[in-house]
């Protein structure tokens, strides 16, 4: 791995934690989204699909911004956008349109986790066929998300089935990622397998990798019951005899999910606000991002 983060950075800087302690904690952060799109029409129980849009300060649709699709967590079972939120905010005063999409899962649609993926790649094709009208660059369109929703976007990158819709002459491939502890590993040791055994091999990020990838950024915690480490430095080790660049960052005393800000325990808060400098740092190092990281007086912006 390149990097043991075991980050007390916040506690150097006076008055934050105090400040950051009063950023809310409900779902999404207390945040809306600018606005919302369909890009998708599915039959059941949700009907449209949509796209929630954080725009820069001073957005212009006629200018070409970098962009980030943002895929919510929660096993292909549950979940809703605001999951990222925060981080989509934080990009968008960046500098990037940050995006949130909806789609389906287990308590819309039924057990099928293929269709999780199916709308990733819807996602990332719509925003790339319209990122004129968007305002966006499409060679420089990036995808996140958080363990059922990094796998999400780890497979827009990596599997070749579960398409389905519309434009699909459109690259549903990202130009980055940045993953929050993702589920890699679908085989008959990893997670998920008896929901997906049926179509696994195709389904699997760390089994369809090939060389010519985008870039990646990785957290993990060393504590996670569900993706071990162990499974995060074999898919970084076959990134890098691909060629590819794969940076993974792991924090020690630390479980699945532990990057979401769901409490008010300040080590929660530095281990966020160390997320957020590192995905900064990434971003930037590819072009999306220019100047120093702003995320400490962000966050104590944010009272």
């Amino acid at each position: 791995m390149n990097t043991l983060f075991k980050f007390l950075i916040l506690l150097l800087v006076p008055g934050f934690l105090s400040a950051a302690q009063k950023l809310t904690n409900a779902r999404g952060g207390g945040l809306s989204p600018d606005k919302t799109i369909v890009y998708k029409k599915v039959a059941g129980d949700v009907t449209e699909l949509k796209l929630h849009l954080f725009y820069p300060k001073d957005y212009n649709s006629s200018k070409k911004y970098p962009s980030i699709v943002f895929f919510f967590g929660g096993g292909w079972s549950g979940g809703d956008p605001g999951h990222f939120y925060i981080h989509a905010k934080y990009l968008a005063s960046r500098g990037m349109v940050a995006i949130c999409p909806d789609y389906r899962t287990k308590s819309s649609h039924g057990p099928l986790p293929y269709l999780c993926v199916e709308d990733g790649k819807a996602a990332i094709r719509y925003v790339r066929g319209h990122a004129k009208e968007l305002g966006l660059d499409p060679k420089r369109i990036a995808a996140g998300g958080g363990s059922a929703g990094g796998h999400v976007a780890a497979a827009t990158a990596t599997v070749e089935r579960f398409d389905a819709g519309k434009n699909l002459d459109i690259s549903p491939v990202p130009d980055a990622l940045v993953l929050f502890n993702p589920v890699y590993d679908n085989g008959p040791n990893g997670y998920g397998y008896d929901r997906v055994k049926d179509y696994w091999e195709y389904f699997s990020p760390i089994h369809n990798l090939k060389a010519g990838g985008p870039p990646a950024i990785v957290f993990f915690g060393d504590s996670d019951a569900l993706v071990p480490v162990p499974t995060a430095e074999e898919y970084q080790k076959r990134m890098h005899d691909l060629g590819m660049r794969s940076e993974l960052h792991v924090f020690a005393d630390q479980s699945h999910g532990f990057f979401n800000w769901s409490s008010d325990k300040s080590p929660e808060k530095e281990i966020v606000i160390a997320t957020f400098t590192a995905m900064d740092t990434f971003l930037t190092s590819l072009g999306y991002l220019k100047g120093e990281s702003t995320v400490v007086d962000w966050v104590a912006a944010r009272r």
